[in-house]
């Protein structure tokens, strides 16, 4: 996974831009584990360690999980990866909830114009969170169940 993520490019728009170094990735990895709800991209063919994403923060209240802690391999990018795996783990999250939300960095203008590709809507506002501390601020973008096709 660290091979496939040590790429500074991946990680340059993101506001763990650093997170290609090995200290800071066992960071994301072992928080990644210690979720239970990480995966693990492979490529079909070579069976090569392609990305990674996650479930975080389900609220049943809201009816609302995220998605997040996405990364591609940078050979993998503009094509249809990022939304075949948004798509199968979107379908999966709206078998118990009613919203997927999604926390961009203000910044990563690569991983907005993604999310816009596969029908996110961005909320009002930039929103701050503790896991990232109160300077990084983000987009929130959100799919609903009843819009998502």
């Amino acid at each position: 996974m660290f091979r496939a993520a040590s790429d500074p490019k991946i990680w340059e728009l993101h506001p763990a831009h650093d997170r290609y170094t090995e200290p800071v990735f066992r960071k994301y990895f072992d928080s990644a584990i210690a979720s239970g709800s990480a995966f693990t991209f492979l490529d079909r063919d070579s069976k090569a360690v392609i990305g990674s994403s996650r479930y975080h923060g389900y609220d049943p209240t809201l009816s609302e999980v995220e998605i997040g802690w996405t990364f591609l391999t940078r050979a993998y990018w503009g094509g249809a990866y990022n939304r075949e795996v948004k798509r199968l783990m979107i379908d999966h999250a709206f078998t118990f909830a009613d919203t997927v939300v999604f926390w961009v960095g203000e910044t990563n203008w690569r991983s907005q114009r993604a999310m816009e590709k596969i029908g996110g809507v961005r909320r009002e506002g930039r929103f701050t969170r503790p896991l990232t501390g109160p300077d990084q601020y983000h987009f929130i973008y959100e799919i609903r169940k009843s819009a998502f096709i």
